[in-house]
This record gives C-alpha cells, structure tokens and sequence, in this order.
C-alpha cells in the first residue's frame, strides 16, 4: 500500500501539532516552576502583599513626624519554638534607623532549625517599610532549650509622606511567622537515640 500525499502531509501536520504541543508542556512546566521565586522577587521589589524591601543604606533624611511600628511573631504549626517580640511596639520617626528584637526559644529536646516569612500591615506601607538587617535572611538553628534573641534593622522610607494614601498611615504592624525547615523537625523527631 502507497502513501498519497494527503496521507504524507497529514502525518506531518500530526508531528507538527506533537512538537507545538510538546513545547507548550514544557513552556508551562518551566513557568510552574519559576512561578514562586518570581512572585517572591516581584514583592520584594514593589512591596506587594505586604512583604517590605530590602535595603542596603538608611536615608539622609529624617522626618519630625512619627509612626507608631507593632511587632507580631508567630509559630507555625509542627515547630516546637516560642517566638515573640522583646518588645511590642516603638514609636519611629520616619527615615530614622530603629533595631529591635524577637526571642525564640526551642521549647523540644532536639535541635531544630526554622526558617522566618514575614510580612507588613497595611499592605500600602509595605514599599515604605525597608529592613536593612534581618533574622529572616537566613535559617536559624536553635538546640534543645535555648533561647537567642533575633535583631530586625529598619526604617520607614520618608517617600511614604509623598504617596496620597500610604501618608495616612498611623501604625504599622511587621509579622513573622516561623517554619520548621522540611525535615528537620521530622527527623529529629524520629532519632530515638537523645
């Protein structure tokens, strides 16, 4: 039996229609999986969501007006912490550089290693909300019972004055929520030999 040539081009039209669909699989496979880093990279450069940016210098300026900054901390759940604010709120000039401090404490008999997310309420503050040093950056390891105390850097850009909406703004409230770090509560969870 011969091929005829509508037979020949159909079964090209089919490879063609395969390869196309091959492509889109990939195409949506690879932006599946770039899909978080960039969502985390494009709140950390417009503050979206209220994740606050990063910043490498404090401004020059430092405004007589003042905003009153809340710290929250939390633990997830399935990590065997206490985490809290040393202290629950300050009052801070806008572009003036404050530090302050969370404590945790691992409550377990094993170590344990956490990782921090973070985020600012109101959501409008968080592109003027900037940490320039923070326990977030990092994963944090604590051994059985001890405590550490965690310093946050920041500054409320003064630019927030200029915005018609984010000025309004009174009290900002900066929340963390730490995580066990995948697999390191579990395995120490099953060593039976501490």
């Amino acid at each position: 039996m011969t091929q005829g040539p509508d037979n020949t081009a159909l079964k090209k039209r089919h490879r063609t229609l395969a390869a196309w669909c091959f492509v889109l699989v990939v195409t949506m496979v690879g932006a599946a999986y770039a899909a978080v880093p960039l969502y985390r990279l494009f709140c950390q450069v417009t503050g979206f969501d209220g994740t606050p940016r990063i910043a490498t210098s404090v401004p020059s300026v430092v405004l007589d007006k003042t905003i009153i900054v809340r710290f929250d901390g939390n633990v997830a759940p399935g990590l065997p912490w206490k985490f809290e604010p040393v202290q629950n709120t300050v009052e801070a000039k806008i572009g003036e550089s404050m530090l302050v401090f969370y404590r945790a404490t691992n409550t377990s008999d094993k170590p344990v290693k956490g990782s921090a997310t973070f985020n600012v309420f109101p959501e409008i503050a968080a592109v003027y909300f900037n940490k320039v040093q923070c326990f977030c950056f990092t994963e944090q390891v604590l051994e059985p019972g001890q405590s550490i105390e965690f310093p946050v850097s920041f500054f409320v850009d003064p630019e927030i004055v200029h915005d018609k909406d984010a000025r309004k703004v009174t009290h900002i409230t900066l929340s963390y929520t730490f995580h066990a770090v995948p697999g390191s509560v579990a395995a120490k969870a099953g060593d039976k030999s501490g």
